[in-house]
């Protein structure tokens, strides 16, 4: 095992809070002294199919620990998906049936092993416990914490002060990602800044029980291409892990010239050294940002594909936006005339996020169909051979007959 001083830096690099610090140094020497690795959690809710390159910051983390020695215990959430984590929403999540939960876990266990190391990576399902526990148990687990402390909640509170529903099921949800921590004996919790006080019920319910409390580790949440927004699918400003290299390095290149440190900082293997040269030259006025986008997008894409499909998607990418071609790769649909619907088709296919963001690009001139501007949806052709373009970057062929 590497030096404390050295797991230190490794571990707090890009981490925004530990609780606490000293717990963390403790239990590091400790790992040291007795050759024995650390227990580090991260509990993955299987809500939607895909996992984007914001959940990587996290996983990335863990992958510099696993390096260090540490064991990697991923809990997949199928008991608790079937709630859904609350966190930040306005009203209660929609429940994921069994069907949902098992293949949406499914792909989860897929995806993490792009970064993890399969063989070093324990994957738990959290069925595995919160599924046998019996009435009595689950009324002494709610005896650990208090309605006030639940309410402490920002988005429990803005509802309860707002008279919007709060369901009781989801005052179980931080109780039974607790309830994993103390399952596995938790070292340490990994997760977002969004999820402080579900990582910290953990801890308290350690506390309770008499285990020796896990330190919460909260890393950044990481704005998504329109520079605002945390990166979701929801908000279709994300970047699959599962997208192909050219989709990748293209939309890297679309992210906002501010969150270029903070990619590379939080999404790449590039050391401290490389950071400091980026930000100098994001300062001259003599450098193109977007020469070390270019660069950013390299270092993204080819951590998970080959150096021949990177190189691809960056002459790609020089054909399309620097020369003005037209790419001879686009995605290519056929449909079938009786029922079609051109903008249902773009959304379908992922061109853009929803119909209002096609109508708002189509007014606001956005959309070429076969080189010819269209700006009222009368005038959306119904047949034939469409090649369309949205902005300056995405196409489609469309072949309708």
């Amino acid at each position: 095992m590497k030096s404390l001083e050295e797991q230190l830096r490794i571990i707090k690099k890009g981490t925004l809070d530990i609780i606490n610090e000293e717990e963390l140094v403790n239990k590091l020497e400790r790992s040291i002294n007795e050759n024995k690795p650390l227990k580090i959690k991260l509990g993955l809710d299987p809500s939607a199919p895909d996992i984007h390159l914001g959940h990587t910051v996290i996983l990335r983390k863990l992958k510099q620990l696993q390096d260090l020695g540490h064991e990697i215990i991923i809990i997949i959430g199928d008991f608790t998906g079937k709630i859904g984590d609350p966190t930040g929403k306005s009203k209660m999540r929609k429940s994921l049936s069994d069907e949902e939960v098992i293949q949406n876990a499914k792909t989860y266990e897929e995806q993490v092993f792009k970064i993890l190391d399969k063989e070093k990576t324990t994957i738990k399902f959290n069925s595995e416990w919160l599924s046998k526990l019996t009435f009595g148990d689950v009324l002494k687990l709610t005896a650990s914490t208090t309605v006030a402390r639940m309410l402490e909640r920002e988005d429990f509170r803005l509802r309860f002060e707002n008279q919007r529903p709060i369901y009781l099921n989801e005052f179980f949800y931080p109780l039974m990602q607790a309830f994993d921590s103390t399952a596995i004996e938790a070292d340490i919790e990994f997760g977002g800044t969004d999820q402080r006080f579900n990582l910290l019920s953990g801890r308290n319910l350690q506390k309770e029980i008499g285990e020796e409390p896990q330190v919460v580790i909260m890393m950044p949440l990481i704005e998504g291409l329109d520079g605002k927004n945390k990166m979701s699918k929801t908000l279709g400003n994300y970047i699959g892990i599962y997208e192909s290299a050219k989709s990748k390095y293209q939309k890297v290149m679309e992210i906002p010239d501010e969150l270029i440190v903070k990619y590379y900082t939080l999404l790449t293997d590039v050391d401290d050294e490389k950071i400091k040269e980026v930000e100098a030259k994001l300062k001259d006025e003599s450098v193109n940002p977007r020469d070390i986008k270019m660069d950013l997008a390299r270092e993204i894409v080819s951590l998970y594909h080959s150096e021949e499909e990177v190189n691809q998607a960056e002459e790609r990418f020089k054909m399309i936006f620097q020369m003005g071609q037209k790419p001879k790769d686009m995605d290519t649909v056929n449909a079938s005339k009786e029922n079609f619907d051109l903008i249902s088709t773009v959304v379908d296919k992922g061109l853009v996020s929803s119909k209002s963001e096609f109508r708002r690009l189509l007014s606001q001139g956005g959309v070429k169909i076969n080189d010819k501007k269209i700006t009222s949806e009368k005038d959306l052709p119904q047949e034939g051979e469409l090649v369309v373009q949205i902005g300056k970057k995405k196409f489609m062929k469309i072949i309708v007959s």
